[in-house]
């Protein structure tokens, strides 16, 4: 890092500089814009000195380009867009407050790392707050690198199949935000590999998130009379094959290397969308790209279902606990996670104990808020040894102290699909590293399954 006189070096000592006569050796002036202060110090000086010169062309554009236009943009999902200098620099204290409490941008876990995440560090968190601080000053508008572009097309090139939604779905222009769920005919019609998936809002001014499941069991069929139904929760059949999603923001799904998805021939595709009132009437006719693949699978992912239909959880109840566990007989690779509760769930935990007990974080969400939930995929994949227990940790607060909670004054909440309902779930994608293994763990998880139903009568 060099100093605004162009001379600092890493210890500190700017060549240009000569040692002070009252403290020789501990403290020398730049005959620049800048001091040094010897040994840890120099830090903290250089790094005021920037922060103080921040300005939107040279550092906060790239910073917003990079983490915040996919949504704030003309024709985005967020409620202004934040590209120009004009659009930013009147918000600036705005943007200032809501990064530095990590509001924005929703990225809900803590730890670890996953594939495509949308978070500040603290130096970035800083420099918003010091140009705000600054009376957020343009710089020089020739610095200001081109915008990000966002391709209307398919992200990945033109698909082997396409399909869309039945009719176009309307969104009414006041209200509640709406979670619907719409059955769409797989266009395949026989069983295929897939290699990738890309979901395209059709109205991203209100389409707030997708998930994408296939329905073995013909329910979606039957429920759907042409404007999807509601599915708040869950799409409302078992099981629910989880193929893919969509945020704004978010890259095309794509199978890990050797391990493409089943669609099952004669299954429906159903597309979970959840839309936000604009103000006005809108319509929404989202479509899906499938792209296939003859590559037969050479390792097979499971999914670990952890979680508890046992919640009753009193009125002004602030911490509490939900949890579940399941000991995994093999060796596995975690892909993926996929938490799910509803509003008063305020903080979620999944880690491994590994056999030797040392503890592995699979997903920490300290401040859990329901409208911004989706699939995870690590960004590399978590290697848990045999006889590793993956538990299961979920804090609610339902308290009048919380703002998500939807009854003021709290009322009893139990476990349940309903929007003022509450749930406890984590899915966990494995990969057996040797697929001789996928047997066990497949018997092993049906009879975790079998208890969790209990005994019929």
């Amino acid at each position: 890092m060099q100093s605004m006189c162009g001379q600092y070096r890493a210890n500190g000592i700017c060549p240009r500089s000569k040692p002070t006569a009252s403290r020789p050796g501990k403290r020398r002036t730049c005959p620049g814009r800048c001091v040094h202060v010897h040994d840890y110090y120099n830090k903290i000086v250089i790094l005021t000195v920037l922060l103080a010169a921040a300005t939107f062309s040279h550092d906060v554009a790239p910073i917003l380009y990079r983490q915040c236009a996919a949504c704030h943009r003309t024709g985005g999902v967020a409620p202004f867009p934040l590209v120009t200098y004009q659009d930013a620099g009147r918000r600036a204290n705005l943007i200032a407050t809501v990064t530095k409490k990590r509001f924005m941008p929703p990225w809900l876990p803590a730890a670890p790392h996953f594939q495509g995440e949308r978070k500040l560090s603290d130096a970035e968190i800083a420099t918003l707050a010091a140009w705000a601080a600054a009376g957020a000053p343009e710089g020089n508008a020739a610095e200001t690198p081109r915008p990000p572009h966002f391709a209307d097309g398919w992200q990945l090139g033109k698909p082997d199949a396409e399909a869309e939604m039945r009719a176009p779905f309307d969104v009414p222009a006041e209200g509640l935000d709406l979670y619907q769920c719409f059955d769409i005919p797989d266009p395949s019609a026989r069983a295929r590999y897939l290699r990738a998936v890309d979901i395209q809002p059709g109205n991203p001014k209100v389409v707030h998130h997708a998930l994408l499941f296939q329905d073995t069991t013909g329910t979606a069929r039957k429920r759907d009379t042409g404007q999807g139904y509601p599915c708040f929760g869950t799409p409302g059949f078992l099981p629910a094959h989880g193929i893919s999603g969509w945020t704004p923001g978010g890259v095309p799904f794509q199978t890990p290397p050797g391990m493409p998805g089943l669609l099952h021939g004669n299954a429906d595709l159903v597309l979970q969308v959840h839309y936000h009132p604009t103000g006005k009437p809108e319509q929404d006719r989202t479509r899906i790209a499938l792209y296939f693949t003859d590559e037969v699978p050479k390792r097979h992912a499971q999914d670990i279902p952890l979680g508890s239909n046992a919640i009753d959880i009193p009125p002004g109840e602030r911490t509490y606990k939900v949890t579940d566990h399941f000991t995994i007989p093999v060796d596995v690779d975690v892909i993926g996670i996929n938490p799910h509760a509803h509003y008063i769930c305020s903080e979620m935990l999944g880690y491994a104990v590994l056999p030797d007990g040392k503890r592995v974080t699979l997903i920490h969400i300290p401040h859990w808020d329901f409208n911004w939930q989706q699939l995870y995929f690590y960004a590399t994949p978590v290697r848990l040894p045999a006889d590793t227990r993956v538990e299961l940790e979920f804090t609610y607060d339902n308290s009048a102290g919380n703002p998500r909670n939807p009854h003021q004054p709290p009322q009893r909440v139990r476990y349940g699909p309903g929007t003022t309902d509450e749930m406890a779930g984590l899915h966990i994608t494995v990969v057996p590293v040797h697929e001789s293994d996928a047997e066990e763990l497949s018997q092993t998880l049906w009879g975790k399954m079998m208890r969790a139903i209990g005994p019929r009568r």
